[in-house]
């Protein structure tokens, strides 16, 4: 089915009480429940910092977040969480508990940490790879997941001294990056029970601005030949990276031809060993993205055509195996709002001289160099943008009432993916944004299970915004998670 988007604009009565009863709990004065809520989250300031660290030092790509992931549960437990482990069939996934619901609502908190391949890199302003090592955290899910856990436990510490009804809970979620772990626990009924969902991610701009992302399909092109002596007797041979090129010139002849905004990536993940040798195998990792899930599947399926045809010209049979596939994100102004509340209050990411310093140097190495000061100033609130990534938060936003934030852990100008985050993410610039990060969680969460008339009325929103006729189908068909898609990196 093809996502209708309602605009924030629509039903004035509602948008008039969700505006009345959003001003009357943002123009509050910062109350004393907040003071005790920002204290907890500070009292775990530097067990939030080692976690950074640990994470950081020893990146873990998806499915294979052992280490990251039994870092993460055994600080959940010592804090009093109840933890639910290798859920959804995924070994390093889990879910943990604390607080008792009442008539309070369950509240999640996200909590990513795999890295990505061939990133590694030292937390030095200049480009230094940390030699015999390939992953590192380009993406800053060791930020994502450090705040997430110091958040979870100041909110769990808030709701046990304050005697508030509500349950807090954190979610393990692995394979962010084109594994598609959340889609799995959304699959699992994980996020049922749930009221709302609360996120963030390491950015270098602060804003809690509500928007779409890419829906997003993804998977390899394994294609099998027949190896030979590539001089003395090639025409015995077969090659399957024939194959893979044959599609791949298919793929980028089919640019030109396919609806605006479609996204088409792919890259070359085995393409033999040597030049002597016709290659037997060959793998493409390919992703299709669009705002729409209707496009992404239909252009998905002109992929696979392609391989088809590829495999039928170069004497070689292609197999698929899907790696992913998320929606875009559901946008929710109601809970926007009130996470642009929490981060104004919080304020943006102030530098200490060493900082400035750092971003400084490492700024020279950047194509954009936007002024520092970007770091600490926050983003006009906004509704409905577009914005150019996929996620796997998509599907859990059409399961749940959902918002997120970004806040300033790199030095502006800089790009996701880059040496640079990985840089950042493992520097004081990048400790300091993360501490803002669960903070404004914290604060967000808490006023939410203050206010029960908003949190009624993010969901009234999140059931216009999906239409009545909504049912989950995930663009995610395989049944099984890949635990082990990128265990070709590790090769």
């Amino acid at each position: 089915m093809a996502i209708q988007w309602v605009r924030s604009g629509a039903g004035g009565g509602f948008r008039s009480t969700l505006l009345a009863a959003c001003a009357a709990l943002l123009a509050a004065p910062a109350s004393a429940s907040d003071s005790q809520v920002l204290a907890a989250v500070d009292a775990y300031a530097g067990q939030q910092a080692r976690i950074v660290q640990a994470l950081w030092a020893q990146p873990e790509l998806g499915y294979l977040e052992t280490q990251s992931s039994q870092l993460l549960q055994q600080r959940l437990r010592e804090a009093g969480f109840t933890v639910q482990a290798g859920v959804a069939g995924i070994p390093t996934a889990f879910v943990a508990r604390a607080g008792s619901r009442g008539n309070g609502p369950v509240i999640a908190l996200l909590a990513e940490m795999d890295a990505l391949p061939g990133m590694a890199q030292a937390a030095q302003p200049e480009h230094a790879p940390i030699a015999g090592q390939d992953a590192g955290q380009a993406c800053g899910h060791n930020l994502f997941a450090a705040a997430a856990v110091g958040a979870g436990q100041a909110i769990a510490r808030w709701l046990r001294e304050s005697g508030s009804e509500g349950e807090v809970r954190v979610y393990g979620t692995p394979a962010e990056e084109g594994g598609s772990g959340k889609v799995y626990m959304a699959r699992a009924g994980l996020f049922e029970d749930v009221d709302l969902v609360l996120h963030w991610h390491p950015d270098d701009v602060n804003s809690a601005a509500q928007g779409t992302s890419l829906a997003n399909i993804s998977g390899k092109f394994h294609f099998h030949g027949k190896s030979a002596h590539a001089a003395i007797s090639p025409e015995r041979g077969r090659s399957a990276l024939d194959g893979v090129e044959a599609l791949d010139y298919m793929a980028n002849l089919m640019r030109e031809h396919v609806p605006d905004g479609t996204r088409i990536h792919y890259a070359i993940t085995d393409g033999g060993r040597a030049p002597n040798v016709v290659p037997d195998r060959a793998e493409v990792y390919y992703y299709v993205r669009h705002t729409d899930p209707v496009v992404v599947r239909e252009v998905f399926e002109r992929i696979g055509k392609a391989a088809e045809g590829a495999a039928l010209g170069t004497g070689t049979r292609v197999e698929f195996e899907q790696t992913g596939g998320v929606f875009a994100l559901l946008p929710n102004d109601t809970l926007g709002r009130v996470v642009d509340a929490a981060l104004r209050e919080v304020g943006g990411v102030v530098y200490s001289p060493a900082e400035q310093a750092f971003a400084q140097r490492l700024q020279q190495s950047l194509e954009r160099r936007p002024p520092l000061q970007q770091a600490t100033a926050i983003e006009a609130y906004g509704v409905d943008g577009a914005g150019g990534a996929s996620t796997d938060v998509g599907d859990v936003s059409w399961n749940v009432p959902t918002a997120g934030f970004s806040i300033a852990t790199w030095v502006p100008g800089t790009p996701a993916h880059s040496w640079q985050a990985v840089a950042a993410s493992g520097a004081a610039v990048g400790e300091k944004g993360a501490l803002n990060a669960a903070r404004v969680l914290a604060l967000a969460a808490t006023a939410l299970y203050r206010s029960p008339q908003i949190v009624t009325q993010a969901r009234q929103e999140f059931e216009r915004r999906r239409g009545a006729d909504f049912r989950y189908q995930p663009l995610l068909e395989r049944k099984a998670p890949p635990l082990d898609y990128r265990r070709v990196e590790e090769r």
